[in-house]
């Protein structure tokens, strides 16, 4: 994968400059979402990205002004949406099997095809009034199915019997009551939902994947998105036609939307822009931007994980944790350079580096700057420690 490609990427993902606050949402909408299941990382993934993000502005995008939506999304995980694409990515969810058709699906969660139908039935029902917390909406499926069973179901675990909901659009989140999760119903919370065609839908979310992590190949997209195999995001692919061309992918074959090929064989890049934004090494513009990527963010969720050119096949496991944990990573020039945390002590955030080689001082100093400006966003006077 050669630099150009990581350039373009750093572009299209708003980290060779960032995008102005009022341009969050769209930001959401280039990159396809952001991993949602830690809403804190959620939060600092965006602020990576938009200059002028103020603490609490995605909780007011979501909440009050209903821009974005919380929902379980690719790979059964939960992510936020621009809440006008979501009939995309639920129309999308459509071309694949339903999970509850599954035998091995049912049998992990004990119930019968007959109980599973009957509770994702009941589910958009019970949500048609205020929001539920998972005991209310648990309690009413049970009363209306007749199936007591599924309370107790319902409540336990991670979400698993809610997402096939989510997946068909019957069910997202609503605002917490304190601590307590709530849910809803789309078309309650955002308004009417125009229904997509699942062929439309997958060509369109296909394209957002493209455009934000492109030039792939259909394992990645596979990956990316949670199909059963590579075969069925080959099947997506190919209902982009000839707005996506095959190209090498490091030795595979794999596809690119026309528009950046033809931009990539012209010497630049469709997403546009100089090569001065960011930069903190002396002029080397995207090839040398620096930034602090939190745990699942985009960028390294949707990066191939067998690119060298991303990140060094020795450090993989620093970065792709067991149970799923993706690391929050220190990005230099595109490439995983390292991992980094961060922790409040009294009215101190200290930060905490953790380069896999050596740090040039240019980049040093860059790494210091954006963990200043993190320490402006979270509060608290930067207290910054180099491991290792």
């Amino acid at each position: 994968m050669s630099s150009d490609v990581l350039a373009g990427r750093l572009r299209r993902h708003h980290l060779a400059r960032r995008a102005p606050a009022a341009d969050a949402v769209r930001v959401v909408a280039d990159v396809a979402g952001l991993h949602a299941q830690l809403p804190a990382a959620a939060e600092l993934a965006l602020w990576a990205r938009v200059e002028g993000l103020r603490p609490g502005d995605v909780d007011r995008l979501l909440w009050e002004d209903r821009l974005l939506v919380r929902t379980w999304a690719m790979r059964g995980t939960i992510h936020l949406l621009p809440a006008a694409e979501l009939p995309l990515y639920t129309a999308a969810q459509q071309r694949l099997r339903p999970r509850h058709h599954s035998g091995a699906w049912l049998r992990h969660h004990g119930l019968t095809r007959e109980q599973a139908d009957a509770m994702l039935a009941a589910i958009p029902a019970a949500l048609d009034g205020p929001p539920l917390t998972r005991e209310e909406l648990a309690a009413e499926v049970a009363r209306r199915t007749g199936h007591d069973v599924l309370a107790d179901k319902l409540t336990g675990g991670f979400g698993d019997l809610l997402k096939p909901a989510a997946f068909r659009g019957d069910l997202c989140f609503a605002p917490p009551d304190g601590r307590l999760v709530r849910f809803t119903r789309p078309d309650r919370w955002l308004g009417p939902q125009e229904p997509v065609d699942p062929a439309d839908g997958a060509a369109a979310v296909t394209r957002r994947w493209l455009a934000a992590y492109g030039p792939g190949t259909r394992e990645h997209l596979a990956r990316w998105f949670g199909m059963p195999s590579p075969a069925e995001a080959g099947r997506w692919l190919d209902l982009l036609g000839d707005d996506a061309v095959p190209v090498d992918v490091d030795g595979r074959p794999g596809r690119r939307l026309r528009h950046d090929a033809e931009a990539a064989a012209g010497g630049g890049d469709a997403a546009g822009g100089d090569d001065e934004d960011g930069a903190r090494d002396g002029g080397q513009g995207a090839r040398g931007v620096v930034r602090l990527l939190p745990a699942f963010d985009p960028y390294v969720v949707g990066a191939p994980r067998d690119s060298a050119a991303v990140l060094a096949p020795e450090r993989r496991t620093a970065v792709h944790r067991p149970q799923g944990w993706i690391s929050p990573v220190l990005l230099v020039g595109g490439r995983i350079a390292g991992t980094w945390r961060h922790e409040a002590a009294g009215r101190r955030l200290v930060v905490r580096f953790a380069p896999f080689t050596g740090v040039a001082p240019p980049v040093r100093a860059a790494v210091e700057e954006e963990a200043t400006r993190l320490a402006a966003f979270v509060g608290g006077a930067p207290d910054l420690v180099w491991e290792g």
